[in-house]
Parts: structure tokens; sequence; C-alpha cells
């Protein structure tokens, strides 16, 4: 993606832990001519490969699967955004812009077929996703409905060849603006507003 240096985050762990709070992404691959585009939840295998391992599934009537096979993807991950009036810069020669946070991960597709190697992925991904709630639900594989749901779908495997992270909050303008966006997207009220408010902060404190 287009990465002007201000902009770039190049700590791993800060990226690694923006996807692990930003799990639903896009997969996006080639299909022949044309590029195409899932929306799916992932999960993050810090440990595996060089630069960590993307766990996800999707329908096996989803043909992304079988063109990305083998190939490189990439998916990307959003997190929170917002838009920002000139006016609120309270100068003049200004414009409107968004300021936003996104990471995008490039890897290697890998699709996983087999039973055991699905229920694996779907027991991880589930048991991630589950882990918030005060009576997590676990998968049980043994029943007739579960056997039916994992032969409709397939789980993949993305080894991450190259991951770019990009906060975009305001670095091309003095403090003293980006302080103003920051009060006034705090005072909107709104969660992307907030968020990307207390982002803003946190990157004029560093």
């Amino acid at each position: 993606m287009y990465l002007p240096k201000h902009y770039a985050v190049t700590d791993r762990v800060q990226m690694y832990d923006f996807i692990k709070r930003n799990g639903f992404g896009i997969l996006f691959c080639h299909t022949g001519p044309e590029p195409t585009a899932s929306h799916l939840p992932f999960i993050l295998d810090e440990n595996g490969g060089e630069q960590g391992i993307i766990l996800g599934h999707m329908a096996r009537a989803n043909d992304q699967w079988s063109h990305a096979d083998g190939q490189q993807v990439l998916v990307v991950f959003h997190g929170p955004h917002a838009y920002v009036s000139p006016t609120w810069y309270r100068e003049e020669d200004t414009v409107p812009t968004w300021n936003y946070v996104a990471v995008h991960a490039s890897g290697l597709f890998k699709a996983v077929e087999d039973r055991a190697g699905i229920q694996e992925i779907v027991g991880k991904i589930t048991d991630y996703y589950e882990s918030s709630q005060p009576q997590p639900w676990q998968a049980d594989f043994s029943t007739a409905y579960s056997e039916q749901m994992v032969k409709r779908i397939v789980a993949f495997e993305i080894e991450i060849t190259r991951l770019q992270g990009k906060w975009k909050l305001n670095q091309n303008h003095p403090e003293r603006r980006r302080r103003r966006v920051a009060e006034q997207l705090e005072a909107l009220g709104g969660d992307n507003d907030r968020q990307i408010a207390r982002l803003m902060d946190e990157d004029l404190s560093n």
C-alpha cells in the first residue's frame, strides 16, 4: 500500500496486537483476470513461520480458496477511522482528510481440506472468539450436524511474508493542529471518532 514514512508502523508486536483486536478482515487474490475479495474472520498464530501465520476458513462453495491455493494473497485488517474537517484546524490553507489505522498482511495461501485439519483450525478460531463470553461455547465435532458443516467449508493457513502497518493520524501537521483534531473527534463522541482521538493522543505523547 502507499505508505509515507511518517505514517508507517514497523513494530511487529504492535501490528500483531492490532490484528488480534481487529480480526475481521478482507482476503484478496486474483481469480483469473479479476481480483476477488472475501470478508472473513481470522486469527493469528504469532509463533508460526518467520513472521506469523494467519488462520481462517470459508465456504467450500466460495471458489476463491481454489484460486488462492499456493498463491500469494493479501489480507487487509481495518481499525477505527474518522473524517477530519478542515475547519477543525482553525487555520487557512487546509483541506479535508480521513484518519485511519490498518495493517496489510501478504503471504502464501495454503488450503486445508482434510477433516482433522479443518476441525483443528475451526476449533482454534471458535475458542479465540468465544473466550470473551461468560460461558464460552465449544465446538463438538462428533454430531451429525457438525459433520455436515465441516464438509461445507475449507480451512486455510497464510504464512506471512510481509507486514505493513499504517497509522494515518495527521502526523504531517504541526502538533497544535493535531491536538485540535483530537479534541474535536473526542467531542463528537462516536466510537470510531473517540478511538482515533485516543490513538492521536497516544502518538503525540510518544
